[in-house]
């Protein structure tokens, strides 16, 4: 099998020069991974779950797939292991390094899934941008055969980056001017992806101690020695450099990442204090906004952003922004690309009155659809309806109506929803109401017969509105998350 490789004999040693003499490898590691799965399993320790090893067939990954099976077998916590492998078919050797996973895994019973990737599709990011975003893609995405039927989505994908691996990181984000944000480097949980990295606080040298120990084999990609690489150039010329002068250069440097996690955490909080106050259906209020210290401007914008998987703006193009939306005339139809992470797609960035919101700009087309009494309608350009029986309020039930036509808006439709107030326009009732015009074209709205009934945003026609203790049906229209 292509590029296997096993450390030598003469290496062999049942402790690593990196941790107390006292303690074997194996105590080290195997602590390592139940003291971790104890930390983030605490709330209910019971429950069995389900952990998919991203498995490339290198050291690192074969190691965490050996170490995370020793402690399912313990039966100290109840979960269970499996595994997927990604084949980006970049290298001659990707097919052996699938069939040796295969292997492995079923030496260790452990189930396994292969996805084969094309890299082509996305090339246009560059090609460990887009194997990366393919492979991510792939093992979250990843349904899981279990004892029951259906199949599942597994509880966190793990991965096995280690404390060397994060120091690299660290060095990356510096050279490339990252923020607080980006030098926080790589979290060891990230819950809001199902993410794992129980060994972020290991050295590489206890993997390889482990694996000569226990006569591990493992792939060696090729790439891995190739410093045009920016990482391999870091790991095989800059950092044994660095540990020359600095031995515990690589664990200083992933302290400081821990360090910058604690700060970028902090800001993330006073984000969403800020954002608890200006932040309203995806949208900000610039009075409020214009109040907040610069620094916390552009915390607050950058916490938005990322929320909704923007790519950051650089420094620069953050303070543009900031100054065209406190700066330009009241007037002025601002509208700036904001590119969404890891896709060719853009959200734009448009001021309305005294807001400020994030746009999702589609093509829109004509619909006609036809309600008969579902509790929920999906509408084609986006969004869907709810329909509920209320007492009191919505449209009343004793007109007859059981049938609702719902369509987009052609433009001179008039609409009165107060008793006290003269019929308008909807565009004068939209202006009223301070809803973006952007906005307004997407709302459906609602006809009983031939009567405009409801409209998102301004209500129900006065006629036709329940009163007392009159059954009535309540429609909400609900927009698509960006």
């Amino acid at each position: 099998m292509a590029n296997l490789k096993k450390l030598s004999k003469k290496r062999l040693s049942h402790k690593s020069a990196s941790l107390d003499g006292s303690v074997t490898v194996e105590c080290f590691l195997t602590q390592k991974i139940n003291t971790f799965l104890h930390t983030n399993f605490k709330k209910d320790l019971n429950v069995n779950r389900h952990l998919l090893v991203a498995l490339s067939g290198g050291l690192d990954s074969i190691v965490l797939l050996h170490l995370l099976v020793k402690v399912s077998v313990e039966q100290v916590l109840p979960f269970k292991v499996y595994a997927k492998h990604v084949h980006h078919g970049l290298s001659k050797n990707a097919d052996s390094w699938a069939d040796f996973c295969t292997q492995q895994c079923k030496l260790l019973n452990v189930p396994l899934q292969i996805a084969r990737v094309n890299i082509e599709k996305i090339s246009h990011l560059g090609i460990e941008r887009a194997a990366r975003q393919l492979r991510y893609e792939a093992l979250f995405n990843a349904k899981l055969d279990t004892d029951n039927v259906t199949k599942i989505m597994p509880d966190y994908v793990v991965t096995a980056h280690h404390q060397d691996d994060q120091a690299e990181t660290l060095l990356l984000q510096l050279f490339r001017g990252a923020g607080i944000k980006g030098l926080a480097s790589m979290a060891a949980i990230d819950a809001s992806r199902r993410l794992m990295r129980p060994l972020l606080d290991v050295p590489r040298k206890a993997l390889e101690d482990y694996a000569e120990l226990h006569h591990i084999q493992w792939c060696e990609d090729e790439s891995n020695q190739n410093t045009q690489y920016e990482r391999n150039f870091l790991r095989h010329e800059v950092l044994p450099l660095l540990e020359m002068r600095h031995p515990s250069i690589k664990s200083a440097l992933a302290r400081t990442a821990s360090h910058l996690a604690e700060a970028n955490d902090l800001l993330e909080s006073l984000a969403a204090i800020d954002a608890e106050h200006l932040l309203k259906a995806n949208s900000i209020c610039l009075e409020g906004l214009n109040r907040l210290t610069n620094s916390r401007v552009k915390n607050l914008l950058r916490w938005w952003f990322s929320k909704n998987n923007l790519m950051m703006p650089s420094s620069d193009h953050l303070t543009e922004i900031i100054q065209q939306l406190f700066n330009a005339k009241s007037d002025a139809g601002i509208s700036i690309q904001l590119q969404l992470h890891d896709q060719a797609q853009y959200l734009l960035l448009k001021r309305f009155q005294k807001r400020v919101y994030l746009y999702n700009e589609q093509d829109k087309s004509e619909f006609a659809l036809t309600w008969n009494g579902e509790a929920e309608l999906t509408l084609p350009n986006g969004g869907w309806l709810s329909f509920m029986e209320v007492i009191g309020t919505g449209l009343a039930v004793k007109f007859g109506i059981n049938k609702l036509r719902i369509t987009n808006r052609e433009g001179a439709e008039r609409f009165k929803p107060d008793a006290l107030r003269p019929t308008r326009t909807l565009k004068y009732l939209f202006q009223e109401a301070q809803i973006p015009p952007w906005q307004r074209v997407n709302l459906p709205l609602i006809y009983w017969q031939d009567t405009l009934a409801y409209v998102p945003g301004i209500g129900i026609a006065h006629d036709l509105q329940a009163k007392g203790q009159e059954l009535g049906i309540e429609v909400i229209w609900h927009e698509d998350s960006l």
